[in-house]
């Protein structure tokens, strides 16, 4: 973490001050914003954020990649035209470009690079006062977690805001199912079920000349290093909500999982199915499926039944008594919207906003199945979340040789229950 610049030395009111100070400067209240990774979730995010409340502007970018940089600007100028103000000059590509963007006079960073890089990122722009939105998942290993809640702790002190792309928590549905629950609609919680099961995602092939380090970077959803597996990285929306409605994090996991369909040298090392059943302090149950195959049932969705009904949670809908009880049936504006609008409102009202604590932990619970699937073992919470298992290569450069290597014939080493050590 960057230790020498005032803002990273500053309390609370300095760093509220020095924003005023700025505002003041520049003779407006414009919310001046960069944006670290260009892919789409990304310009989805910078989007979403342009189109807040008050004057805001895109002034900064950086990406790993110049051409998908120019993709990005290029669809936000159309879509927001005067609010994208990012010049030759302020656009910045390469593994230390999120420096660049960040030392540029910006007070909000969007942080939507592929999640093994999330946690140096954060930490770098609450180290320098900004104010962060982050995309899910928020890590993609134990280490990487404890950096995020260090940082998240010191966003706090500092009075940053701090957003997480785990949507489903600004959705008026979503929370009313959930209170309902909490306030015992269903009586005593005995069991949730959650799923991600889907037909997976692209594959990009390996083009002639292209590095290792760039080959994995353009197919990041396929290295654990980078994106954790699928369970961390989509079915961490559905496990967030399992522990909303519990109110906190499982105590132990034991499951399996493999590559049954998904399993050739474009596949890298993930696994394309996961079953987790997990365990909450009070016993009660949370049995979890994601999978990514084609020409299957699919479902996202999650689930709670309780000693007088259940809830098909995303639905919105509650029974008991043998129908449909309750249903909600009010507006439900897009979330993705309101997560952004939610954080820039607090930053111009100077209201508490930070949701970096549970982003990680329910990342971890993600993390946590992982090493279930992976080891074939029952696992505590305890031995995951002070696991030393670090997956980050050892340099961030083209040059450099992440973790895993393909064999002769292009194939990945992939884990083996029973034998890969997760914690």
């Amino acid at each position: 973490m960057k230790q020498g610049s005032a803002a990273a030395l500053a309390g609370p009111a300095l760093l509220t001050d020095a924003a005023r100070a700025r505002d003041a400067a520049r003779g407006d209240d414009t919310l001046r914003v960069a944006l670290i990774g260009c892919g789409g979730r990304g310009r989805g995010a910078a989007g979403q954020a342009l189109a807040t409340d008050g004057p805001v502007k895109l002034v900064a970018m950086a990406d790993a990649f110049e051409d998908q940089l120019a993709a990005a600007h290029t669809v936000l100028s159309r879509q927001a035209g005067e609010r994208v103000d990012v010049p030759p000059e302020r656009r910045f590509v390469g593994f230390d470009a999120y420096r660049a963007a960040i030392a540029c006079e910006v007070d909000v960073v969007i942080l939507a690079t592929p999640p093994g890089f999330r946690p140096i990122h954060f930490e770098h722009a609450v180290a320098e006062g900004k104010h962060v939105f982050m995309e899910k998942p928020v890590a993609v290993d134990a280490p990487g977690i404890r950096r995020v809640l260090a940082a998240a702790a010191l966003a706090k002190e500092r009075n940053l805001k701090v957003g997480v792309g785990l949507q489903r928590h600004h959705s008026v549905k979503y929370s009313e199912t959930v209170q309902r629950l909490r306030d015992g609609a269903i009586g005593k919680l005995v069991l949730l079920r959650c799923y991600w099961n889907s037909g997976g995602v692209w594959v990009r092939p390996r083009k002639e000349g292209q590095s290792e380090m760039e080959y994995q970077m353009r197919n990041w959803y396929y290295f654990n290093w980078l994106c954790g597996d699928h369970i961390v990285e989509q079915h961490i929306h559905n496990l967030d909500v399992c522990n909303w409605v519990m109110g906190g994090t499982p105590v132990s996991a034991q499951g399996q999982g493999g590559r049954e369909v998904r399993n050739g040298a474009d596949h890298g090392e993930i696994f394309d199915h996961h079953m987790v059943e997990f365990t909450y302090a009070d016993g009660t149950k949370m049995l979890s499926q994601c999978r990514h195959i084609r020409g299957c049932h699919n479902s996202v969705s999650e689930h709670a039944h309780g000693s007088d009904g259940s809830a098909d949670i995303g639905a919105g809908r509650i029974s008991g008594g043998g129908g449909w009880s309750w249903r909600f049936r009010g507006d439900d504006p897009d979330h993705y919207q309101v997560e952004h609008d939610v954080l820039f409102r607090a930053i111009r009202e100077d209201r508490p906003h930070n949701e970096a604590e549970y982003g990680a932990m329910s990342t971890m619970t993600s993390i946590f199945g992982r090493m279930a699937t992976y080891s074939g073992k029952r696992v505590a919470w305890e031995d995951a979340i002070t696991s030393e298992i670090d997956l980050s290569p050892p340099a961030y450069a083209w040059d450099a040789a992440p973790q895993p290597r393909p064999d002769e014939l292009g194939n990945y080493p992939a884990p083996i229950p029973g034998m890969t050590k997760t914690v």
